[in-house]
């Protein structure tokens, strides 16, 4: 676990990021990880002096397994709200099935497992909502239909980019994995349309973070795209 700025820490769990954001209110996780892996967010919360009790609000980008997978366990234990855009809170509640994931993902949910259905609290509609103080909800349909991004009013900007970007080895900022994306070219709006908003830093669900001017990157990644 490493911290990307001030209360904003990064853990990963296997293939995928999962993010802690240590606020007033409480400790606010941004999306949960692979199936099995509560002991581990348990233990990252311990470093930072927390426990489960602590968790007050789950903010998911969306429903793929990677970024869902200890939600229920997390929300039985915490008690803690868990937020979701209102396209892709079927799959996650469980009322219908999700599209099945092909090659390596495939792979992985089935050495792995599916994550367990759970109850929201709240569901995110239009474009852009504030469900929690300090953050704001951005609809970035493309990777899952009710892909959402956040944006922390913290250290001039920290955006949470779910798996609408992702960033690369040499710092620039590329499209969020394709293979399994609903409509890999609304993603690319989508990761345009954050182009538009300022911020200093973006961490990603696969990839590693950008510090200093990071809408810059998307901006450039933006520019390079055709019309």
């Amino acid at each position: 676990m490493r911290e990307v700025v001030d209360g904003v820490f990064e853990l990963s769990l296997g293939f995928v990021n999962m993010h802690l954001v240590v606020t007033d209110d409480g400790v606010v996780l941004v999306d949960t990880g692979l199936p099995r892996n509560s002991k581990r967010i348990d233990r990252a919360l311990h470093q930072l002096r927390k426990q489960i009790g602590d968790v007050t609000a789950v903010l998911l980008t969306h429903h793929h397994f990677d970024h869902t997978g200890n939600v229920a366990d997390l929300r039985r234990r915490s008690g803690a709200r868990v937020f979701a855009h209102a396209a892709d809170a079927p799959v996650i509640t469980g009322a219908i099935t999700g599209p099945q994931p092909t090659g390596l993902a495939r792979l992985a949910s089935r050495l792995i497992g599916r994550a367990e259905p759970t109850k929201l609290d709240q569901l995110i509609t239009g474009d852009e909502s504030e469900p929690l103080t300090g953050f704001t909800a951005l609809h970035t349909p493309g990777h899952t239909r009710g892909h959402v991004s956040f944006l922390l009013d913290r250290a001039g900007g920290v955006l949470f980019a779910g798996d609408t970007a992702s960033g690369t080895r040499d710092g620039k900022v590329a499209l969020g994995p394709t293979q399994v994306s609903a409509d890999p070219a609304e993603q690319g709006r989508s990761l345009a349309k954050l182009a538009a908003y300022d911020f200093e830093h973006a961490v990603f669900g696969h990839g590693r973070a950008v510090s200093g001017r990071a809408v810059e990157r998307f901006r450039e990644y933006a520019g390079e795209q055709p019309k």
